[in-house]
């Protein structure tokens, strides 16, 4: 019988359940760990080895069973919530949730996670160091600007300026990297290039793509609309029709593409008209806004696939 592996994944350990076997144990985050439970798990042959994904945790975890040659899938953290809600699994440990993990993997068999190669990975920790250096430098300049008349301390101006400099520097240093590992790619190079041909797509935007949306150009336009949580859903039941809504994706894609599209409006001649006829149409600016960006994935995963850059006769067609 199929054996299904779930790994509750933390910085200092990891539980394990067999599905099939209901067998539970734990082993430490680290290099000897990880070589056991490889040898372990390689022992079993297991169909699937499902992991969700923990902010980071879980690379090293991939990469050793990967390297071991076992079948491995990282998965939202949020499916397997909603899975467990829906077994009625309401309390939570470490071994529960590696249970319901190794019950989620044998009931859905999700697919397999290929491990990134070093280029891919080093782009991706780039992005998200970026992402946080951003959100921080956004949080010191709302700072910053409530320290107005009597609450204005020179001191503590000097040590938001300061700081303020400092992630402003750490930023460019950043972004000087991703270009750096993007130029020494041919791969990379050239899809970078492609994507930037686009009105209204700047650097970051592509970059984000390219790391966060790796199946860009591979998948029909539904599904890749669906993947950075673009698609609509309906929300129909009984007699009651409600408004159809976005959910679930990849939040940092879908960030990336609203900035492209809020400078696409004024310089992208296919964003503009959409927008336009859905706003005169009498449409919510905000529902008009996201159909831009679903209209630009559009575009961005058609050229892709077909390795040709922008073409306003093409985006229409």
């Amino acid at each position: 019988m199929a054996e299904y592996v779930g790994i509750d994944v933390s910085k200092e350990h990891l539980d394990i359940a067999l599905h099939e076997a209901k067998r539970v144990w734990r082993c430490s985050h680290d290099d000897d760990g990880l070589q056991a439970l490889a040898k372990e798990l390689a022992s079993i042959g297991p169909e699937l080895i499902v992991l969700e994904a923990t902010g980071g945790f879980e690379i090293t975890v991939l990469a050793a069973l990967t390297v071991a040659r076992l079948p491995v899938a990282v998965v939202n953290p949020r499916n397997v919530r909603d899975f467990a809600k829906a077994s009625g699994r309401l309390a939570k440990t470490d071994k529960l949730d590696a249970r319901c993990i190794a019950h989620f993997a044998a009931a859905m068999q999700p697919s397999r996670t290929e491990m990134p190669d070093e280029t891919t990975l080093a782009l991706e920790q780039l992005l998200a160091r970026r992402r946080q250096l951003m959100q921080e430098l956004v949080a010191e300049k709302n700072r910053r600007s409530t320290l107005l008349g009597p609450r204005r301390t020179q001191r503590v101006l000097d040590s938001l300026d300061g700081h303020i400099d400092w992630l402003t520097k750490e930023i460019a240093d950043i972004d000087d990297d991703l270009r750096g590992h993007i130029e020494r790619s041919d791969t990379w190079r050239a899809k970078d290039q492609l994507l930037r041909t686009v009105p209204g797509v700047g650097p970051g935007t592509a970059r984000t793509l390219l790391v966060e949306l790796p199946e860009l150009g591979t998948l029909d336009r539904k599904t890749i609309a669906s993947l950075a949580g673009l698609a609509p859903f309906n929300d129909d039941s009984g007699g009651k029709e409600r408004r159809r809504s976005i959910r679930g994706g990849r939040t940092p894609v879908r960030s990336m593409l609203y900035m492209a599209c809020v400078s696409g409006l004024r310089c992208n001649p296919v964003l503009q008209s959409l927008y336009e006829r859905l706003v005169a149409a009498g449409k919510p600016a905000k529902l008009a806004l996201t159909a831009c960006m679903r209209k630009l994935l559009t575009i961005l995963n058609a050229m892709v696939k077909a390795g040709r850059p922008w073409s306003f006769t093409a985006a229409t067609s």
